[in-house]
């Protein structure tokens, strides 16, 4: 690690941005394909001399208001941006500066994400942001979670089902411990000064209470695999596995469930209207 890691990933990105990504001409005579430092300047709505003095490590306190600035002017991801405030040190006001960090969640899928859903059809799976938003399923998840009445919110969340949503405690008898995972995924995916972060925990805690709260105070990782019983209002008792796989750039995770015995692999196959044999258990 070198003593000055902000100063090198603000130049990194830079030069890794070309002019005709954020709407510039590509001129002759570029020593690099990325952007020259008064470029970068003129986006952030910086001083071309503040800019050098943040990339030769001279000024390493920089605003949330400037990184903010800076994040936006080089197209920065939601972890790139996250990265960027940590490698600054700020010690000012936390809250702030997560404001200044953070990007709508995403609720959107990518054409070649969905493209991948597809494939995994007819197995259960589903995309979820960093506040819980389902963003995308299959088709098979689709037909397992609305019976559920875990599609019915507009969009659909997997906090506020689990919190608030009456049918979720019958239907999930490992209820506390999922509802413990859930918390810690919420806690991990983002600072919890994170604006829509802070949003959804003020609404669950006014709405639900110690049963949400408790839990938001306990720091804890998540299980990024498992099994779960799912009481299913058409299916039955249901033993899912699941696999989670995270995808940092745009703050969102990818969950995989599989069915843990023929039984449960038999009644997925029948919610999808298929002949038995479609999916296949995996344990362990």
């Amino acid at each position: 690690m070198n003593d000055n890691e902000l100063g090198t990933f603000l130049r990194t990105r830079r030069e890794a941005v070309t002019p005709a990504e954020v709407g510039l001409p590509a001129g002759l005579r570029r020593r690099t394909p990325g952007l020259r430092r008064a470029e970068l300047a003129t986006l952030a709505g910086i001083s071309v001399e503040y800019l050098t003095r943040l990339e030769q490590g001279r000024d390493r306190n920089p605003s949330p208001q400037v990184l903010g600035a800076l994040g936006d002017a080089l197209r920065l991801s939601h972890a790139d941006r996250l990265l960027l405030h940590r490698l600054a040190k700020d010690h000012g006001d936390a809250k702030a500066v997560c404001q200044s960090v953070t990007v709508p969640p995403v609720r959107t899928v990518r054409a070649t994400f969905q493209a991948l859903l597809d494939h995994l059809e007819p197995a259960p799976a589903l995309l979820l942001n960093w506040i819980g938003d389902i963003v995308a399923c299959t088709q098979g998840y689709e037909r397992y979670a609305r019976p559920l009445g875990l599609l019915d919110g507009d969009p659909p969340n997997m906090m506020r089902y689990l919190f608030t949503d009456a049918r979720a405690r019958a239907v999930y008898p490992g209820w506390d411990r999922l509802a413990d995972e859930q918390v810690a995924h919420l806690r991990n995916e983002a600072s919890p000064h994170d604006p829509y972060v802070a949003a959804l925990a003020e609404e669950l805690t006014a709405t639900v209470g110690a049963p949400f709260s408790d839990r938001l105070a306990v720091p804890a990782l998540p299980n990024r695999f498992g099994t779960e019983l799912v009481d299913h209002p058409e299916a039955g008792r249901l033993r899912l596995s699941y696999e989670t796989l995270a995808l940092s750039d745009e703050g969102q995770r990818l969950v995989v469930h599989f069915p843990a015995d023929e039984a449960t692999a038999t009644a997925l196959d029948r919610l999808n209207g298929r002949r038995p044999g479609a999916l296949r258990a995996v344990s362990g």
